[in-house]
């Protein structure tokens, strides 16, 4: 998997036989980056020296990535893997050991061998997954079979490099390594074994003696027991005689897993050697005139059969170079039979040789992964995995950090670790995709200073998407409106990034107040704690009165009203603002009971809101002018006495500050109510004050007692 240094725009914004043109009229292609994701939207600037003539100045905007999106497939194998990944960090939160110790602990590195090998067998299952998967679907999935074969092939071959199991770190490595090639790079082939078993003669066949050689090299002793039995029907006493007494051999080669000590292992295979040296004096004394048959020198064969047994290298080399095998299958052959003994810290130096004649593929990146892990060289191997696959190099790293093959201390130019670079080039990589948003947060977490700042930018510019959705009736959209910042939220929990969760929810608040969702605009700023921006949604609820009227307003006011009681129970909320939504309710209970005509508690609304001192100045205008028609109110008096002085009052203090120049603080809801300037806003108040004296009229003509004075509040004048 590699990225492109070209991006391919289609349709292209220049044609290539117009580029010339372009580079004439002194333009050229500038291109943004997308702030959520790693799209660029590409475009032709107009020339600085020049000015649009007429037209709409519409200019084509072309999108583009850098990265392909993960597809379907894709995303269910990141989503997956990423379950491994949490455990694996889970693990090293948790873990008591110091991380410089792991390597030491037992238990530490079976847990790591335990993850390492889901990796492995999930990619497993990927690949084949892919790889049945009819020509229909294969066209559309973003990543063949073969490339999830690749990163099977590395990461197990990996895993016995690297993380062997407990007891077998200084153990000889030749069985395991024969056992991943034989996995992973089958020969010889099936179809070989199966037109070969298919002959009488199966000798007379060129492939035969390729087929027993390769099949000796490998450990196949089934199959090389197999073809070596049908040798007794060959017309050579001697052919019959040798491959007869060389099936036990093969089958009696000790290997490492069937002794419980090295030690035993070592013994066996130098007495297993004696029989293979005595075999190999039976082979020379065979005369040069019986070593052919019609066919073939079958002695030359058998000898390079004996040869690979007795540990030979130039054989094993000579072998290796006529079946066209490469350096991979000639070091296993190595540690297998030239040196039995040969352990994981010694590999290198073999391969080192072996490469020297046998160069791995360097255009193949799964080859030169291997080459590099065989090598003992794991920061080459993390460079050549990046290439193949971003995914491999991010966990193989991870891995190798734990397990201390790479260097854990920052690099001093960008401050992250090598892990942590793998790490972070893999979370951009996820970062193509917007909906990757909770992982790449989440693999950026893992890294650092660095990545924590990163998954901050991350988390700030996750598209919330909190539009109302359609419902039906009865229906609560409220758990569907605020699904993604609820997981925003809980990272920011999970990972204690108090300060961008409250970022996020200033935003979803503004967000969800451009959507007249005040209620939840209200309890988002109440929980980023912030109490300007819960002034601002009251004060886009008061606005609806002025543009929609009151019932409007009464109907968004609903909605915030529970969180009035929640905020005065909040020590942190301050009371300025807590004070404009405690008006905002008692001002639509106002205009509720207006509607349903109860007027005599409407008026008790009324002046209750001016004794609490809960209005805002500039309303006093609109609150005396509501005044208006309870204080005409015919049926009855609806003020007490003392309330109407009240009211006296502050129309007063409006007339009073308004010929002082302040005419803006107390008019100016007013003004926009009755889309009019301070002069005629004071000219309706005229209407109050003649109501006013009117009211004391009345009051004056009946007396300042009465029932209809008393009611169920106490009204004490301010």
């Amino acid at each position: 998997m590699t990225t492109s240094k070209h991006l391919n725009l289609v349709p292209p914004v220049v044609e290539a036989d117009h580029v010339e043109e372009l580079v004439q009229s002194g333009r050229t292609t500038a291109a943004c980056f997308s702030p959520y994701n790693k799209s660029l939207a590409v475009f032709l600037p107009p020339n600085p020296g020049s000015q649009l003539q007429g037209g709409s100045g519409e200019q084509d905007i072309y999108f583009a990535s850098s990265e392909a999106q993960p597809s379907s497939e894709r995303r269910l194998f990141i989503s997956d893997t990423s379950i491994i990944f949490a455990a694996f960090q889970n693990f090293l939160r948790v873990s008591s050991t110091p991380e410089n110790e792991w390597s030491q602990r037992d238990d530490s590195v079976r847990t790591i061998r335990k993850l390492a090998t889901d990796y492995v067998n999930f990619t497993k299952e990927c690949w084949i997954h892919a790889s049945q998967a009819t020509k229909e679907n294969q066209s559309s999935l973003q990543f063949t079979g073969d490339h999830y074969r690749t990163l099977y092939t590395c990461l197990s071959l990996f895993v016995v490099l690297y993380v062997p199991d407990s007891g077998l770190e200084d153990a000889p490595v030749g069985d395991e390594l024969m056992e991943w090639l034989n996995m992973h790079f089958i020969e010889p082939s099936t179809e070989e074994g199966d037109h070969l078993s298919s002959l009488e003669k199966p000798w007379e066949d060129e492939t035969f003696w390729p087929y027993l050689l390769r099949a000796t090299m490998r450990g196949l002793v089934k199959a090389a027991t197999f073809f070596l039995e049908a040798l007794s029907r060959h017309p050579s006493n001697y052919l019959r005689r040798l491959s007869s007494q060389l099936i036990p051999l093969l089958s009696d080669q000790p290997h490492l897993q069937n002794f419980a000590a090295e030690r035993d292992f070592a013994h066996a295979s130098r007495r297993w050697r004696e029989k293979v040296k005595a075999m190999r004096v039976e082979l020379t004394n065979v005369p040069e005139s019986d070593r052919r048959d019609e066919y073939e020198n079958w002695w030359d064969r058998l000898s390079s059969i004996v040869g690979i047994l007795e540990g030979r290298t130039e054989v094993i080399e000579k072998v290796c170079d006529e079946l066209g095998a490469d350096w991979k299958e000639l070091s296993v052959a190595w540690g297998v039979f030239a040196d039995f003994r040969l352990r994981r810290q010694d590999l290198p130096d073999v391969v080192a040789q072996i490469v020297d004649d046998v160069p791995p593929d360097p255009t193949d990146m799964e080859d030169m992964v291997h080459a590099s892990l065989f090598g003992g060289d794991p920061m080459k191997a993390l460079s050549y995995a990046s290439q193949l696959d971003p995914w491999l190099a991010a966990h193989m790293a991870d891995i190798m950090q734990s397990l201390g093959l790479i260097d854990r201390e920052p690099v001093e130019d960008t401050g992250l670790t090598v892990r942590d670079s793998y790490m972070l080039a893999y979370a951009e990589y996820l970062h193509s995709d917007a909906a990757l948003w909770r992982l790449t947060a989440a693999y950026m977490f893992s890294c650092g200073e660095v990545g924590v700042q990163c998954a901050d930018e991350v988390l700030l510019r996750v598209p919330l998407r909190l539009g109302v959705p359609q419902q039906s009736a009865g229906e609560d959209v409220t758990g569907v409106l605020t699904d993604t910042l609820r997981d925003v939220n809980a990272i920011c929990f999970e990972y204690q990034r108090e300060e961008v969760r409250r970022s996020v929810c200033k935003i979803a608040a503004q967000e969800l107040m451009q959507k007249k969702e005040y209620g939840l605009a209200i309890s988002y700023c109440s929980s980023a704690e912030d109490w300007p921006g819960l002034g601002r949604v009251v004060d886009r609820v008061l606005d609806e009165y002025i543009i929609s009227g009151p019932e409007n307003f009464t109907k968004y006011v609903s909605g915030i009203a529970p969180s009035l009681q929640v905020l005065n129970t909040a020590s942190a909320a301050q009371g300025v603002f807590i004070y404009r939504l405690m008006f905002a309710v008692r001002y639509a209970e106002f205009h509720q009971r207006m509607s349903c005509q109860d007027l005599q508690e409407a008026a008790w609304d009324l002046v209750s809101i001016f004794q609490e001192e809960t209005a805002p100045k500039s309303w006093w205008g609109v609150l005396l002018l509501d005044a208006l028609g309870l204080l005409e109110h015919k049926a009855a008096l609806l003020f007490s006495y003392p309330s109407a002085c009240l009211l006296l009052r502050r129309l007063e203090e409006v007339f009073t500050r308004s010929q002082h120049g302040s005419g803006d603080d107390y008019l100016r809801m007013l003004n926009r109510k009755a889309h009019s300037t301070p002069e005629a806003a004071l000219n309706q108040l005229q209407a109050v004050r003649l109501a006013l004296a009117r009211y004391f009229a009345r009051c004056t003509m009946i007396g300042t007692g009465g029932k209809q004075f008393m009611g169920r509040r106490s009204e004490i004048p301010a």
